[in-house]
């Protein structure tokens, strides 16, 4: 993950995301990256899955 903080607390996920970051631009170059989970991720000691991405225009 990239920039992607999460926490569960029962069953509250929380997620944590840096604006201020970037990673570049994306493959097609329309975006840059702020965070990604880049794919599905699950959630530990869960049977949910989270596919999270944060982007804006150049």
């Amino acid at each position: 993950m990239k920039n992607v903080e999460l926490s569960i607390n029962g069953d509250i996920l929380t997620i944590k995301v840096d604006l201020s970051k970037s990673f570049g631009a994306s493959a097609s170059g329309k975006s840059i990256i702020i965070a990604s989970t880049e794919g599905n991720y699950t959630l530990p000691d869960r049977e949910e899955k989270i596919g999270l991405n944060v982007y804006k225009k150049p």
